[in-house]
């Protein structure tokens, strides 16, 4: 048995783009990276949901690699201007964001990985 599409004129139809909506991990991400120069790739992200009694929010835990000579300069100034930026998320206040761990390698090349954990903070 053959399926047939049969063609009603005067109805149209068009194909639809699916376009995911982009979450708060996923704004943060694309955040740390243009802060990182696009010098980094991501290795993992994990996101913990946070909350006190007045606040509420979403701790992330982010861990980038640096490779080859410009990308670990690159990985060197993220660190540096990683804890007084201001991040631009929409609807999210980032409340703290810390570097806690740094692993340096030279051989075979240059390379830098680093853990940052930033806590983000539902604005009212």
């Amino acid at each position: 048995m053959r399926a047939e599409f049969i063609d009603f004129p005067g109805f149209e139809t068009k194909a639809r783009r699916y376009h995911p909506r982009r979450t708060t991990g996923d704004r943060l991400h694309e955040a740390v990276l243009m802060l990182a120069e696009a010098q980094a790739s991501l290795l993992s992200h994990t996101e913990t949901p946070w909350a006190s009694i007045t606040f509420s929010g979403s701790r992330h835990e982010i861990m980038l690699i640096f490779e080859g000579p410009e990308a670990v300069a690159a990985g060197e100034r993220f660190i540096a201007a990683l804890p007084d930026h201001e991040f631009a998320i929409p609807g999210q206040l980032v409340a703290d964001a810390t570097v806690s761990h740094v692993d340096h390698q030279l051989m075979p090349g240059p390379r830098m990985m680093v853990t940052a954990v930033l806590l983000l903070l539902e604005e009212a």
